[in-house]
Parts: C-alpha cells; structure tokens; sequence
C-alpha cells in the first residue's frame, strides 16, 4: 500500500427527509409550518446563508425551532403546551444554487425564561459542509420592542446584536423578515455555544 488515503471532513452529505433532492421531502419535514389550526401573525423568514468569502452555500441546510404566538412550545416539558395544536413549531430548509432558504410560519410569542421573559425569537441551526458541528443562533424580529430587554440579546456586544435580528419588509400581505447569516468574516452572525 502506498500513500495516504484521502481525508473526509464532514459527509456523505444530506439525505433523506434532511435536504431537499430527486424526491418530495415535505410529509416527512418542510419549512412551512402553518397548519390549519395555527393562528397569530403569519411571516416568512428568508435569507441566504454565505460563507467567510461572501459566497453563498447551495446545500446547506437550516434547522428552526419555536413558540406558539402564545409563548408556548409544542414540547412534553412546556405544560402550558396546548395539545390539540397541530402547530409544532418546527421545520428544515435546504439552500438552494443562491444560497437561498426560507421559512412560512407565524410569528412567536414572548417565553419565559430563567432570567426573565424573553422577547419573540426563533431558536435556529446551520448544518453545511466542512462544520464537523452545526452552529446555533437565534433570530429576533427588528419590529419587537421587547428585544431591549432580552436577557438573552443582552449578552451579546451591543455591535454585534444587529447580526442576530431579521428585518421587516413587505410581503405583500404578510410581514417578511429578512435574516442572513454568515458562517464567518465580516459581519459574521453570532453563534451559540450550547
């Protein structure tokens, strides 16, 4: 035998019910999570997810996780949970050739918290290739007033905050928020260690 065998950082890549591909995904995990019973403000969240140069990344894919517009999560250990909801509050997105994802839902409810309520956010991870680990954030609504007194959102460098809320645009009926993240360089989004 002769030389080394090449190395692998992270694969075989995404596969089914993660990531889009040549088969429907969307019964199993989608990233519309608006049932017919859901009420509150129906939002979109969009955005691209780029990498240290600015580029985009095409498969990638993006993980969230959030509250009721209630404040209540579709979870055994939250007992305000209400159980004949079919909104769970939970849905996968892959990017696309631009770096594109989105995300049809409604908009969260303040929670409690250890520290005190916290403001209406949505809980999200990036799974992409060569993170041997996904990167986990959060996305704040630029129109919540409750953001200034976050717990959570205050312990972030006042100058790094911006990089964690997503930006209200017409959606021509509904509110679009607007929420880039940058793995890395300029402008990188703030990641949690969890």
């Amino acid at each position: 035998m002769s030389g080394i065998t090449p190395s692998q950082t992270v694969g075989p890549y995404f596969a089914i019910a993660l990531t889009p591909g040549d088969y429907d995904w969307t019964p199993a995990v989608g990233n519309n999570l608006v049932t017919p019973d859901a009420t509150g403000e129906p939002i979109r969240i969009e955005g691209r997810v780029l990498d240290g140069d600015g580029k985009p990344l095409n498969d990638a894919m993006i993980e969230i996780w959030q509250a009721d517009p209630a404040g209540r999560y579709a979870h055994p250990a939250d007992a305000r949970a209400n159980p004949n909801a079919a909104f769970k509050g939970f849905g996968r997105a892959g990017t696309d050739e631009g770096g594109s994802y989105s995300f049809e839902t409604v908009k969260p409810g303040a929670v409690a918290g250890p520290n005190g309520p916290q403001a209406p956010h949505v809980v999200l991870a990036v799974f992409a290739r060569g993170m041997l680990r996904q990167c986990y954030t959060r996305i704040y609504f630029s129109d919540e007033k409750a953001n200034a007194g976050d717990p959570v959102l205050a312990l972030v460098p006042r100058e790094r905050r911006a990089t964690l809320v997503a930006q209200r645009q017409d959606g021509g009926g509904h509110a679009v928020y607007r929420f880039d993240i940058r793995l890395q360089g300029d402008g990188e989004t703030v990641f949690f260690d969890v």
